[in-house]
């Protein structure tokens, strides 16, 4: 009999503790690559807690559990994670090892599997429980396991070959960036941990995690520019095989754990980051000399070449076509009721399948209807799917992986009939307004995205309110929605990524926002490219942002009157961009539809 209630299998979990002699245990969204999302076999927390959002852990003791989420997920842990079960904590102002050590009691000992955590977490935790007398325990199995009967199996898909065509570069040069890094570095070799970086470095990709095209995989990088990659031999075709030539070793994935142990005396780069603490501790035991460096190819893959850039443009405006054919859809079939955020999520995928090119979502869809909407990364399903009421505000927040380029746009609507309230009109207008900041900026060399981020806060912040996310991401390509180093986000608070400095060639996003629980969720997200800026006289280099998502922008929603002439300008610059994109490729309806939305103002 399976356990169908969190209450049912928190228990489970309590008595498999008990067993092995431990007072507790931390269960993290996490997979052994350090991944944002995760296979269904890792989705340990949302088995354990019934929590749906992409970053999260809960701590559970033997008398009391918590759940740690930052800003994003305030709204939805609560309406997911039962609070008779588990205390409600948000990062970074609740520091989990202190919690732990505060309510665990004298002595006690706290389980974490070493595969799902950095070494830094694991230090900063012991630090924590050794003032109280307590210890963390590495696990030889995760407790979860033990206790979720029906947990999946790792996916079984096959590698497939990412042509050149489409990633600009070969994998022998990529390899060869690598390995001059290393050489200059007076390394052996760089353990690489992070799917996307093992994807980016091979010129792979697979479908092992939803919405990410990734195999389950790790790369040894040596510095003569072999490379050992460790994964499934039943995913491996001829065809990869190929591809990968005799630089690169294919090993059994379970021989990772060996291979490491055979790296005595050789000097290893592991990410802190992404490299989980099980890697740092098998190569110290082993006698390696480890050397925590960042990824040698995540700037590398962080900066597009022209093939990538041109790709992602050209994915741009098919996507952009398909999300406009949505929003004319809904803007007839809103305003009559009967539509719910399921179905108009499930509408827009099918636009996105219409052009032939769709892969995959880059993300599951966020349909958010009215109060749904002040949920950021709101996750729809069949028990909270809402109606999508006329005369309210919708967002969408969705995004395509196509072979040429990874997609995320946010836009949202008012659904008729009737107007917008003026506070509605008043915080997108501020929302815009920060946009438009962000699009304009222009910013000298060495410039971080935590140093651009109150550009887009201002105007909100003007009014007395804000938004707990960051402002913008780094994407990849045909790769993580959610890419760094880079990003736009408030310095500090542990947000990894806020004092890169922004370097030609980079995607982002720009994403201000602003919800007001309960009540209504306003987001206004495009991607964009930093580009180098030629100004006359200019002392040095200077950077701007190339806008790369063009989807017209919802004029109901826009108090004009907040407007400069210079920020007019930007909305008619960008809607004849829209017009000259999209227009090529939409007829009757449609066409008509983004002609309308377009006009100047």
């Amino acid at each position: 009999m399976l356990m169908q209630t969190h209450e049912a299998r928190l228990n489970a979990l309590r008595e498999e503790l008990k067993r092995r002699e431990l007072d507790g245990f931390v269960i993290p969204i996490s997979d052994e690559h350090m991944s944002e999302y995760v296979g269904g076999y890792a989705q340990r927390l949302a088995w354990l807690t019934g929590f749906g959002g992409s970053a999260g852990s809960a701590v559970v003791l033997k008398h009391k559990a918590a759940m740690f989420v930052d800003g994003r997920y305030t709204i939805q842990v609560r309406d997911q994670v039962d609070a008779a079960h588990y205390d409600y904590c948000q990062v970074p102002r609740d520091d989990m090892g202190k919690w732990i050590a505060a309510n665990a009691g004298q002595g006690a000992r706290i389980g974490y599997d070493a595969w799902l955590h950095t070494k830094a977490w694991a230090d900063k935790v012991s630090a924590a429980l050794a003032k109280v007398g307590g210890e963390l325990v590495a696990v030889d199995t995760n407790p979860v396991d033990a206790v979720w009967e029906d947990q999946p199996e790792p996916s079984a898909a096959m590698a497939v070959v990412h042509d050149d065509a489409f990633a600009g570069q070969s994998s022998a040069e990529k390899r060869a960036v690598v390995a001059d890094w290393l050489k200059s570095e007076g390394l052996d070799a760089a353990v690489i941990g992070a799917l996307d970086s093992v994807a980016w470095l091979l010129n792979i990709r697979g479908a092992d995690v939803d919405r990410t095209p990734v195999a389950l995989s790790f790369v040894i990088a040596n510095s003569d520019g072999t490379a050992d990659l460790f994964i499934a031999p039943e995913k491996v075709s001829p065809e990869l095989a190929q591809h990968l030539g005799n630089a690169v070793t294919i090993r059994p994935r379970d021989e990772f754990e060996s291979a490491l142990a055979g790296m005595k005396g050789k000097k290893v780069a592991v990410d802190p980051n992404s490299g989980v603490a099980a890697i740092f501790q098998a190569l110290s035991d082993a006698g390696a000399q480890t050397v925590a460096e960042r990824d040698p190819a995540l700037l590398p893959k962080a900066i597009k070449n022209p093939v990538e850039q041109q790709g992602h443009r050209d994915a741009q405006a098919r996507d952009g076509a398909a999300v406009s054919r949505f929003l004319h859809w809904l803007s007839i079939e809103g305003p009559k009721g009967g539509e719910t955020e399921l179905s108009a999520a499930a509408k827009l995928h099918a636009f996105r399948e219409a052009t032939g090119k769709l892969k995959e979502l880059s993300f599951d869809t966020i349909s958010a209807a009215g109060p749904h909407a002040a949920i950021p990364h709101y996750r729809v399903d069949e028990d909270s799917n809402l109606p999508i009421a006329p005369g309210s505000v919708y967002l969408v927040d969705s995004g395509g992986q196509y072979l040429d380029g990874t997609t995320d746009i946010t836009r949202t609507v008012w659904v008729g009939p009737g107007e917008p309230s003026a506070e509605v009109k008043d915080r997108f207008t501020r929302v815009l307004k920060g946009h438009i900041a962000i699009a304009r900026a222009v910013f000298p060399e060495n410039t971080a995205g935590s140093q651009l981020d109150a550009f887009a806060r201002q105007f909100l912040w003007e009014a007395g309110v804000d938004y707990a996310h960051g402002t913008g991401h780094g994407v990849g390509s045909f790769l993580m929605v959610h890419e760094g180093p880079q990003r736009i986000a408030k310095a500090g608070g542990g947000q990894a990524g806020t004092d890169e400095p922004l370097q030609a060639g980079m995607f982002l996003s720009n994403e201000p926002g602003y919800y007001k629980a309960g009540h209504f969720g306003i987001r206004i997200e495009n991607l964009v490219l930093v580009e180098p800026r030629e100004i006359a006289g200019a002392e040095g280099q200077y950077f701007g942002f190339e806008t790369l998502t063009f989807v017209p922008i919802d004029r109901s929603l826009v108090d004009v009157s907040l407007l400069t002439p210079e920020e007019k300008a930007w909305w008619n610059d960008y809607h004849a961009q829209v017009r000259d994109i999209l227009l090529p490729q939409l007829e009757g309806d449609v066409h008509r539809w983004v002609e309308e939305g377009c006009k100047p103002i």
